[in-house]
């Protein structure tokens, strides 16, 4: 604001945005909320100020409510780096806000230790190794990293064959460069309860005494276990079931080794959570924040000291919500949730790859990748401030919301005997199994929309070709991508030219919404709208007749242009042969047409496509990856 030269004192001069305005409290506000909604209700389904509330309001899956409006509170905000460290383990580095973490996975050594020293040499600052019969041999972690100095860029491991191998291997790696282990950092990866929920059999949690004791008696700056939520997150989890799974787990493993000797102090210093960040922003932003409060309470509760009870958090870009059609929409997922993830305070942010879903990603989309990381930080400014979202009331009581509701089930888990015993007994499969369901339900109406998959198709798009990845074994949670029913449906039109005709019944300005409706709608399985103008009534034998030999036909106008036409049209497609005849809106817009069925908005889109595909005889594929 510029002070006006002839101000008698610029010091005191506050422009106040609200002045002249009547002030405003909750109640009034929601009055004046139901003026408006009532503006497009009838009279007898009118509501007052909290009904407006209530029909401006919506849910999160798992039950959480996102009220039109937050209204200040007062709040303890607490600091960064202190209990309870909602705000963060502590101030910034604006030169290194957190770590630039890039995943490799190719089981080629040669192009897996090129692509490390590129992404080193350009913008990255930590190395994820993923090892095993699904990435990188162990016996080649040596060779990935013989360009890497491990004294400036921390090195994690990961695992879903043998953690122990991959742990040994990158240890091993590390002696092999004779630098100081003081100064080493990085994860060894082990997280035996995670591996037996992403491919089934018992956890084996042996192994973490010695690699804890290991890290405490030579690696001093390393952590020796990861708790990755993400196999819960890809099985269906909602955010408050991932914190809760991710509690749970990691007090198992301080269990564990409380229980062997080891001081919980120094088991809270040796873990990291792993966990997803996904394009809705201020979720993410509240889960992070969520997770780091809840974990310091249990650390509080342990009497660990308070220096040790931030959660140290990595947070990767989400596989569930990628897509392989039109996959240049990742891009913008991923940005969001490397925003959403850097905002909520994440030490180390991993992006994946646009095509990371496809298969091996090429040397551009890891480019893709780490600018994104790179820009933000170094560009945005965003992690110049710490904390950039607290004091919001929106993300403040969402953050409230989500520990409340991970802490209830938390408690519940614990009382069953923990996160391995939940797991065994099938508690945890079944928990997730109704989240999954309930998000099914808003993907299939299209609640919960995928931009250039269930809305917005690329018409004709072909499909990107990338090396395949090798899979393992897996009998634990199922894992499933937001995006593959449809996908699925799209791969049944693939190999052929697919079409229905659609007619246009009317004038262009009676018929094009509509029909603009029903070509987005079939192009989600990729069936092409064949699409007929039928202006009068003289134009219906020529449209039929192009309709010909189709099982299945469309009609789409609007209420007046259904007038007249929709019957004639539907009986001389009967007539023709047609089997089944839809129309785009409600039945009752045309009460002279015996139709089969109708396209309206919020309808299961995945049930009326795939019975679609059935009745034009559309070949059933698998599920794909």
């Amino acid at each position: 604001m510029t002070i006006p030269p002839d101000s008698p004192s610029g010091a005191d001069d506050v422009l106040s945005l609200a002045a002249g305005f009547p002030p405003a409290d909750p109640d009034t506000w929601a009055d004046m909320a139901a003026a408006v909604v009532n503006r497009s209700r009838s009279d007898d389904a009118a509501v007052d100020g909290p009904g407006a509330v209530d029909a401006l309001s919506s849910e999160l899956p798992g039950g959480l409510r996102i009220d039109p409006i937050y209204w200040p509170q007062e709040r303890s905000l607490g600091l960064p780096g202190a209990m309870p460290f909602t705000r963060g383990r502590g101030p910034r580095d604006p030169d290194l806000p957190w770590h630039v973490c890039q995943l490799h996975d190719d089981p080629d050594a040669t192009t897996s230790r090129r692509a490390v020293l590129e992404d080193l040499e350009r913008g990255v600052s930590a190395v994820w190794l993923h090892v095993g019969d699904d990435g990188i041999a162990a016996d080649d972690v040596a060779e990935v990293l013989a360009d890497v100095m491990v004294d400036l860029a921390p090195v994690t491991v990961s695992s879903w064959t043998d953690q122990p191998a991959a742990a040994a291997a990158l240890v091993s790696a590390w002696e092999a460069k004779g630098v100081d282990p003081a100064v080493v950092r990085g994860s060894l990866g082990h997280d035996p309860i995670g591996l037996a929920a992403a491919v089934g059999g018992a956890p084996d949690l042996a192994p973490l005494a010695d690699a804890v004791a290991l890290c405490a008696e030579r690696w001093t700056g390393v952590r020796a276990i990861t708790v990755d939520t993400r196999v819960h997150h890809d099985a269906g989890a909602s955010d408050q079931d991932e914190i809760a799974l991710a509690l749970a787990t990691a007090l198992d493993y301080v269990r564990h080794l409380t229980a062997a000797g080891v001081p919980a102090a120094e088991v809270f210093r040796r873990i990291e959570f792993r966990v997803a960040a996904t394009a809705d922003q201020f979720v993410t932003i509240a889960k992070l924040r969520a997770l780091r409060r809840t974990w310091a309470r249990i650390g509080e509760v342990l009497e660990v000291p308070q220096a040790d009870r931030g959660a140290w958090v990595h947070a990767v870009t989400s596989w569930r919500m990628q897509t392989r059609t039109d996959p240049w929409v990742n891009i913008l997922r991923d940005t969001i949730a490397c925003l959403a993830a850097s905002a909520g305070g994440a030490d180390a942010i991993t992006v994946l790859p646009y095509d990371h879903v496809l298969g091996l990603p090429t040397p551009f989309s890891r480019r893709v990748a780490r600018n994104t990381q790179s820009i933000l930080a170094a560009e945005s400014n965003v992690a110049r401030v710490a904390d950039p979202a607290g004091g919001s009331n929106y993300v403040e009581t969402l953050t409230d919301d989500l520990a409340r509701a991970a802490w209830t089930w938390f408690g519940e888990l614990d009382a069953a005997g923990g996160a391995a015993a939940s797991l065994a007994s099938g508690a945890v499969a079944e928990r997730l199994a109704a989240t999954r369901a309930a998000r099914d339900a808003d993907l299939a109406t299209r609640e919960l929309p995928l931009t250039g998959t269930s809305t917005f198709p690329l018409a004709g798009e072909q499909l990107l070709e990338r090396t395949p990845r090798a899979q393992v074994a897996a009998e634990g949670l199922p894992r499933r991508r937001d995006g593959q029913v449809f996908e699925d449906l799209r791969a049944r039109t693939a190999t052929g030219d697919v079409s229905v005709p659609v007619l246009a019944l009317g004038s262009p300005r009676e018929h094009t919404t509509r029909v603009s409706f029903v070509a987005n709608l079939l192009g989600v399985a990729g069936i092409r709208p064949a699409t007929v103008e039928v202006a009068t009534a003289d134009d219906i034998t020529d449209a039929v007749e192009s309709a010909k030999g189709a099982k299945v036909a469309v009609l789409a106008s609007s209420l007046k242009g259904y007038e007249g036409l929709a019957g004639p049209t539907t009986r001389a497609l009967r007539a023709a042969g047609v089997e089944r005849v839809v129309l785009a809106g409600p039945a009752g817009e045309a009460p002279d047409a015996t139709v089969d069925g109708e396209i309206v908005a919020g309808m299961n889109i995945v049930a009326f496509l795939g019975d679609l595909l059935d009745h034009v005889g559309a070949q059933q594929v698998g599920a794909n990856a």
